[in-house]
């Protein structure tokens, strides 16, 4: 790279590492000259102020900009009183030529006072704390009417696992919110709305590696797939007329109809996007005519939204397999990285399959590996196939080796037939029956094993959602009881032979189409 001097007709070449050199000794130069203005403590320059607190478009979100000198990195801690007791994760400075750095600060309860700090590091090892600031935060939506109720009806167990709860809610006629996330007393800290014009729903929630959050918004005009950060701000976007561009730019044949039901990040910043297609075929058995059959697509998106690598399950599946009829042929709801071997896991619900795709981190060939499920290529243990699941949600990889896995399942458990493998039922408890579920595949033998499972005594046909936590215990949601209308139930219970609830979540007002526990709204940091 050459540089212009500011001398007419020199020029200079500077490598990276002359140049990150020169940056480096840039900031420490800033840096020690408003330390020796401003002193190790908070103070500033007279009319130079260190830093300002701001509101943002999320009235539960706060802006903290940290303006003193030339800092390298900066966070903030933040709390009802100047003990603090939570903190954001570190915000590395965008380039060393902006003499600021911006924390959003999330969290927090409606119209509460919060005390906060920031803490900034410099090159060269120097570090800076602000004065206690203060933030007032404002109110939630108005017409807002999602109840959150927690209980705990064991209060000599262990305690709930850390944390706070992502909630993907489905209210899209009311002004309840959709998407948001508590803390475990039911309060809630974060949320994001679609616009009163033109509703929508999450479809899902997912939160990045980086912090920010990644949402597929249903409207009623078009799916969009956006990144926003903690204020709401969207930092790209892409919805079904640009995707389907994308696809027919790289010569893709087919378009696609909607965005749904699940979007994987991946660690190199791709996205794998769940999509549905529509083909149409003749005279189907049982089906005259033309049928217009539903299928899912998968598309690996790269992080400027090109289309890198598509599978479709028409190209892997007989479309006269059926186990609910037409036209919703497959229904895929949701996907898992498989870190062992770079493969996916895919839930195609209407199939009672999650199935195992060569992807090979985008150099596969597609091919599906293995199903698994009744009727698939694994052989259940005990052989009874009311233990399979059924119209199930939310695979989650609990652990995994060359050999084998195991899965937690969402086994919603519609059609469940009994122990003969007849009678199914037609969606009412006690016949219908939902559970979580974790079974062990063992790969090379295809036996899959029922090693725990939880019965709430209910039933849900749609929706749900099960994680293990790092304290031994399961979470998972009930979205949609068949007797409770709309309400949903979120358990937390221990991970043991007789499971027992240690912490329940009861939502009103909306459906959660998934909720589960994650540490915090920042990357690498963990809220007790």
């Amino acid at each position: 790279m050459t540089e212009n001097s500011h001398q007419p007709g020199i020029k200079k070449s500077f490598s990276p590492n002359t140049q990150r050199t020169f940056h480096v000794a840039l900031r420490v130069i800033v840096g020690a000259v408003s330390l020796l203005l401003v002193g190790c403590g908070a103070s500033s320059a007279p009319g130079d102020p260190v830093s300002t607190v701001l509101k943002t478009q999320n009235p539960l979100v706060a802006q903290y900009n940290i303006a003193a000198g030339s800092p390298e990195s900066a966070w903030v801690e933040f709390g009802t009183t100047t003990a603090y007791g939570r903190q954001t994760s570190v915000v590395e400075a965008a380039n060393p030529y902006v003499p600021q750095i911006s924390v959003l600060v999330a969290g927090m309860k409606p119209n509460t006072t919060y005390h906060m700090r920031a803490h900034a590091t410099y090159y060269g090892g120097h570090e800076w704390v602000d004065n206690d600031q203060t933030f007032t935060t404002g109110s939630l939506p108005p017409g807002n009417q999602l109840g959150l109720k927690v209980t705990r009806p064991n209060p000599n167990l262990n305690i709930a696992q850390d944390g706070v709860e992502l909630l993907d809610i489905e209210a899209p006629q009311t002004n309840n919110l959709e998407a948001a996330v508590t803390d475990l007393d039911g309060n809630v800290i974060w949320y994001y709305t679609f616009g009163p014009n033109n509703p929508a729903y999450p479809f899902p929630i997912r939160p990045l590696p980086d912090g920010n959050m990644l949402i597929n918004a249903g409207y009623a005009t078009s799916d969009i797939l956006e990144e926003i950060d903690l204020a709401g701000n969207v930092v790209k976007q892409i919805d079904i007329p640009g995707l389907n561009a994308r696809l027919q730019a790289a010569r893709f044949p087919d378009n696609v109809i909607n965005i749904n039901h699940d979007v994987l990040p991946l660690s190199n910043g791709h996205w794998i996007v769940l999509t549905q297609t529509s083909k149409s075929f003749t005279n189907l058995p049982g089906y005259p005519g033309t049928t217009n059959v539903l299928g899912d697509y998968l598309i690996d998106l790269d992080p400027n939204f090109n289309p890198v690598w598509v599978w479709s399950d028409f190209d892997h599946f007989d479309v006269n397999r059926h186990p609910y009829g037409l036209p919703d042929w497959t229904h895929g709801n949701a996907i898992v990285y498989s870190p062992n071997d770079g493969n996916l896991l895919f839930s195609m619900r209407d199939q009672n399959w999650v199935v195992k795709i060569d992807y090979e981190n985008g150099t596969g060939s597609g091919d599906v590996l293995w199903r698994l499920g009744d009727g698939g290529d694994f052989a259940l243990a005990g052989g009874d196939p009311s233990q399979w699941f059924y119209l199930q949600h939310f695979p989650y990889l609990i652990n995994q080796s060359a050999t084998d896995l195991t899965l937690a399942i969402f086994d919603d458990g519609g059609l469940r037939p009994n122990s003969q493998g007849e009678d199914p039922c037609y969606g009412f408890y006690p016949v219908c029956y939902t559970r979580g579920v974790i079974i062990h595949a063992d790969e090379s033998t295809k036996v899959a094993t029922v090693q725990w499972q939880y019965l709430p005594g209910l039933y849900t046909i749609w929706g749900g959602s099960i994680d293990t936590l790092d304290n031994g215990d399961v979470e998972l949601d009930v979205t949609a009881p068949y007797y409770l209308n709309p309400v949903s139930l979120v358990y937390e219970v221990t991970h043991t032979d007789d499971p027992q609830i240690v912490w329940q979540l009861q939502i009103t007002g909306g459906f959660a189409y998934r909720a589960y526990r994650i540490p915090s709204l920042y990357p690498g940091v963990t809220w007790h």
